[in-house]
């Protein structure tokens, strides 16, 4: 047994006990280590990671104070929200997300489709966060259609629906982002947050993405809201720019709508968009556009929610989107249509107003700025990318006028004979360079070493099929070339127009504004349009009032908008709020709508004597108790507006000759709740009434009141 345990520790692979892997132990030799894949490679070394010192709490011995190490942190944090995180920079439009998707992108664009899984992988080795945020800002980019080209579910705009799992949706770069927003040659690089691989600081973009795209950012103490605006009038904006004139850009959103610009001063301010409502019959409205912020889904929210408040009278709402928006909404009989849409307008989302605040990163810095002066820079990046391009075109061409000059000497002189006897190479560099000196005034520069290694590597076969005139032909097309470039170099505004025309005759047509312009949207007077949905009763019995309250008295149909006018027996009023429902009491003389320039028509006795008056009650505070009336007082009659004949009884007494009278209450001057009013009598009086009650005797002797 014990000669198969030694056996057994014998074999190799197996340390003795005790010994620490890859060290080997004494009397056993060492081996050479092998990776995990089993190549023998030995070229890996893992990197030395220092342990963590955890140091025991001194609170004599803090070093940096608590208050400094928070700060610190803090403004850490902030800053690398606001630069790397948030907001966008000015020199490509685009947040660290977005560059970083649009560079992987680039490294894998063979033209055709990649699923998104990949792309969204490959991010992954510049973006230092989790793959669900890089999906989302992929998705996002694409549906704006200028950058990414989708093909599968990428969700709607209009429904809010998301897009399909990454790895069943596939994107490749559109055509004009892969020929005007890259270049590899004038592209800076820093190493990725690993430093395994090279990331571009900025993308080389001639474009003016930063308001084609508009986006939404919220940092720490800082927030940007940049509205999308339309490419070929940003495109337009920056001719005007180069060629010195005016000009005015306006945003424009992927929804659609109509907007209101007015209050939209520069990039600075708002705009208000609404859908774009159609009347289909005289009881049915569509919804065609809808604002952007909202989707079919919450606009009908907030549509249910309108008529649950009693805010508007909707008999159906079917929403029939796909491609495009359609949300057909029929109202109930007796509604109209044309208010229907108003009353839209006025209580649902189909009207937003969207505030705008542009702020970028420039210079490593956050800067807010207006729609002027972000063209502006645009348009200077653009022409510096643009000089920049033809200075690099030109050195190219000059390198290959050059080369071809170099090879047609060195074949058509048979240069390359005289190295035959050259035994070695540096005698072979010194026979070509010796060559080429009778033809020093044909060549465009000094020739270097690395040009003479160039024509070493040059083939027998190509030596032997050179064609003269074929190559005399494309020096002349090279020359050419340089000539337009040096000219374009000469004329560089004029080229930059020429270049932004030729992207506006290409792309005008592709991207159409969505949005309507309009001068203004006409105001909405809200307690116009608002439906009365509500009832309001009385119920004497419960002494409650509102329109919860099944009652036979003062019943009222009121909009949500509406108040109540509360007059009592005792002759206190206030005005209140529409209420659901509300105790009063068993008092209540009269419930109504008010009206400051309402005449109302009062009698009232206290115990000297009976009067009368008319009166307006003007302005009042809500739910303040007034009175219309002197204390210890009370009404006898009370209505709105002004009786034709008010018909008056009194109470029987001895040696009373008149027992009922008439009066005019037209002939009472109009004044204000407060007034004392016109004496009726001192008798006691029964009744006042604006028609003949049942005691009334026609027949009996009956005079008039006469108010002098």
């Amino acid at each position: 047994m014990s000669a198969q345990r030694k056996k057994e520790s014998d074999e190799p692979g197996v340390p003795a006990e005790g010994a620490q892997p890859g060290v080997p132990t004494e009397g056993t030799p060492a081996k050479k280590s092998t990776d995990a894949n089993g190549s023998g490679a030995d070229h890996v070394v893992a990197e030395v990671v220092e342990a963590i010192a955890h140091k025991p709490f001194d609170p004599k011995n803090l070093g940096v104070g608590l208050h400094t190490r928070v700060d610190r942190g803090f403004l850490d944090y902030a800053s690398y929200v606001i630069r790397d995180r948030a907001i966008p920079n000015l020199a490509d439009g685009l947040k660290p997300v977005q560059r970083r998707i649009m560079w992987a992108l680039h490294e894998k664009d063979d033209g055709r489709f990649i699923k998104v899984a990949n792309v969204v992988g490959h991010t992954m080795q510049y973006h230092p966060h989790g793959d669900a945020s890089i999906g989302d800002a992929l998705v996002v980019l694409a549906n704006k259609r200028y950058l990414i080209e989708g093909q599968g579910n990428y969700g709607n705009i209009f429904t809010g629906d998301p897009a399909a799992a990454s790895r069943y949706i596939e994107c490749r770069l559109t055509e004009l982002a892969r020929t005007e927003v890259f270049n590899d040659s004038i592209t800076e690089f820093i190493p990725s947050y690993d430093g395994r691989n090279k990331e571009p600081v900025t993308l080389p973009c001639k474009l003016p993405l930063t308001l084609m795209l508009g986006t939404e950012g919220i940092a720490v103490g800082l927030s940007a809201r940049i509205l999308s605006h339309n490419f070929p009038e940003l495109l337009e904006a920056q001719i005007a720019i180069l060629k010195k004139q005016p000009f005015k850009c306006l945003p424009d959103f992927n929804t659609g709508g109509l907007m209101d610009a007015r209050d939209y001063q520069d990039g600075k301010g708002s705009v208000k968009v609404r859908a774009k409502i159609k009347t289909k019959d005289e009881s049915t409205v569509v919804i065609k556009e809808i604002p952007p912020t909202t989707t079919t889904e919450s606009l009908i929210a907030s549509i249910e929610d309108a008529v649950q408040k009693g805010k508007l009278k909707v008999k159906s709402i079917n929403d029939f989107t796909s491609e495009t928006v359609e949300i057909e909404i029929r109202c109930h009989a007796g509604v109209d249509a044309e208010k229907m849409i108003d009353a839209l307008y006025a209580f649902t989302d189909c009207e937003v107003s969207i505030s705008s605040r542009i702020v970028v990163i420039k210079n490593n810095r956050p800067v807010e700025l207006t729609v002027s002066e972000i063209l502006r820079e645009n348009t200077d990046q653009l022409i510096a990318i643009l000089k920049r391009e033809l200075e690099l075109k030109e050195k190219n061409l000059l390198d290959e006028l050059h080369y071809r000059t170099l090879e047609r000497i060195f074949i058509e002189e048979r240069i390359y004979k005289k190295i035959e006897q050259c035994k070695t190479n540096d005698a072979v560099i010194a026979s070509v360079y010796e060559g080429f000196k009778p033809f020093t005034k044909e060549l465009v520069r000094e020739i270097v070493n690395a040009d003479v290694e160039k024509l070493l590597q040059v083939r027998i076969r190509r030596i032997s099929l050179f064609d003269i005139n074929k190559h005399r032909e494309e020096m002349e097309k090279t020359k050419a070339e340089l000539a337009e470039t040096l000219k374009n170099l000469k004329g560089l505004t004029k080229y930059v127009i020429g270049h932004l025309e030729a992207l506006l005759e290409k792309y005008g047509k592709v991207y159409p504004r969505l949005t309507t312009k309009s001068a203004r949207h006409e105001e909405v007077d809200v307690k116009a349009v608002a439906f009365k949905s509500f009832k309001v009763a009385y119920d004497r019995e419960t002494g409650y009032v509102g329109y919860k309250v099944s009652g036979e008295e003062f019943k009222l149909e009121c909009t949500k908008f509406d108040k109540l006018l509360l007059v009592f027996k005792d002759g206190t009023y206030k005005v209140a709020e529409l209420p659901e429902k509300l105790f009063i009491g068993q008092e209540l003389f009269y419930c109504g709508l008010p009206d400051r320039e309402k005449v109302f028509t009062c009698a009232y006795t206290d115990r000297e004597a009976s009067y009368l008056k008319r009166f307006t009650f003007g302005g009042t505070i809500m739910n303040k108790a007034y009175s219309c009336i002197p204390e210890k007082s009370r009404i006898l009659y009370f209505a709105p507006e002004t009786p034709k004949t008010l018909y008056i009884r009194y109470k029987p007494a001895p040696h009373q000759k008149v027992s009922q009278q008439t009066c005019d209450p037209s002939q009472v001057d109009v004044k204000s709740p407060k007034t004392l009013g016109r004496q009726l009598s001192i008798k006691d009086i029964s009744s006042v009434t604006a028609e003949p009650t049942r005691g009334w005797d026609d027949k009996e002797a009956t005079t008039k009141i006469a108010f002098v």
